[in-house]
């Protein structure tokens, strides 16, 4: 059984969960877009993860309290990283790892896009341009921070990569937390930005462009690339770097954040999100999905509009979504890191504070970490209040088992 079967169903709960469901419009639709569309093997995989989502398909288990009577049936979780329900917890302890490494200083939200004319690439080439687009967007960070005419610094970088727009558009785009501030490059002193400025944008979009085409025309040169037919024609890749680079690549900085807590606060909403969550869905019938966009707006879309787009952010196999650089990459975090941390204990402050963590999240148990963030205690009979619910197991239907496999 999954250690965390039941419990992201509690923290929806708490949280109020939606009327309406991703993997029920899924299974109720999903046979007409299979006659009409091709779903790739990783793709088929996700849609097959989320139907079977907290169903009888992928077992479970009965809590029957011995005092009551009360029976609880509970099923488990696909725990699919595209599933709108798994979520839950596997972010929480995330977060939780990551607050220990949250330094006293303020916070940056830089936000790396690609122009339009690069989906057509982007849908074909989806693991090289997303490597791409990290590589680039860190390089641009790091070069401009060790910079010392701005501020000869390695500063800390955690990205984090979406792929769509709310309306469920193709958009690649990075998120990208940046420390205002950061080790000097003797490692003696910690440098601070100001305290509203990073990096002028327009040189940010100039270098990181310059960086993402020099890498895409690497790749184009060393056959790398994969390029719908009109620019695989003779000199359509060239001129379609020559528009590229007449274009301003799109980098937009977003208001600072207040401190720590805020950035934690602000990871936990963006780190593990999907590209369709649940509470989006406002309506469904069987010809039209409602789903709420931006700001008040909604966006209607055919069950067969929404599968098609839902699967187009589907990520490529073990593909990383969420990386450090800088101080915050692997490398350096029982060094630089730690160094930086040092540096700035002398200057503590309230900001500080707020990145401490007393709970030894690494030997808490799934009901520990439950009951701490929703006060829900699986043990406990939720009818009658008594200390007595067992657990019995509910095996998958028959129909779901996979064949017997014939000895050799």
């Amino acid at each position: 059984m999954h250690p965390q079967q039941g419990c992201a169903r509690q923290l929806d709960r708490k949280a109020g969960r939606s009327r309406y469901d991703l993997g029920e419009i899924f299974r109720a639709h999903i046979d007409a877009f299979r006659d009409r569309h091709f779903l790739s093997p990783l793709q088929a995989q996700v849609v097959r993860a989320i139907c079977a989502c907290r169903t009888a398909q992928l077992g479970g288990h009965l809590d029957v309290c011995r005092d009551c009577g009360y029976r609880r049936p509970a099923y488990n979780s696909c725990r699919n990283r595209h599933c709108p329900k798994c979520q839950a917890l596997d972010q929480h302890r995330w977060l939780e790892r990551r607050l220990s490494r949250i330094l006293p200083v303020g916070y940056f939200h830089v936000v790396f896009t690609l122009p339009g004319e690069l989906a057509s690439v982007g849908l074909r080439n989806r693991r090289l341009v997303y490597e791409l687009l990290f590589r680039a967007a860190a390089e641009t960070l790091l070069t401009l921070g060790k910079d010392p005419q701005r501020l000869g610094a390695l500063l800390g970088i955690t990205m984090v990569l979406h792929t769509w727009t709310r309306d469920l558009r193709f958009h690649p785009h990075i998120h990208a937390i940046v420390t205002g501030g950061g080790l000097s490059l003797d490692g003696r002193r910690w440098l601070s930005t100001g305290e509203k400025y990073l990096f002028a944008v327009k040189l940010l979009g100039r270098l990181y462009r310059g960086k993402f085409l020099g890498h895409l025309a690497r790749a184009y040169k060393d056959g790398q690339l994969d390029l719908p037919r009109d620019l695989a024609e003779d000199g359509g890749f060239d001129r379609l770097l020559s528009k590229l680079y007449a274009k301003d690549f799109i980098v937009y900085a977003k208001r600072p954040f207040a401190g720590a807590q805020q950035v934690f606060s602000y990871l936990g909403r963006y780190t593990h999100r999907v590209a369709l969550s649940n509470h989006r869905i406002l309506n469904v019938t069987e010809q039209a999905i409602t789903l709420a966009t931006r700001d008040g707006k909604t966006v209607t879309l055919s069950p067969e509009e929404l599968i098609r787009h839902f699967v187009l952010h589907v990520l490529p196999r073990r593909f990383q979504k969420i990386r450090h650089y800088g101080l915050m990459a692997s490398a350096n975090v029982h060094s630089r890191l730690e160094r930086a941390r040092a540096l700035l204990e002398s200057t503590a402050t309230a900001t500080q504070a707020e990145t401490s963590h007393p709970i030894p999240i690494e030997s808490e148990t799934t009901n520990e970490l439950l009951q701490r963030l929703t006060g829900i205690d699986l043990a406990i009979c939720p009818a009658c209040q008594g200390p007595r619910l067992q657990r019995f197991p509910l095996d998958p239907p028959a129909y779901a088992r996979p064949p017997p496999v014939a000895a050799a």
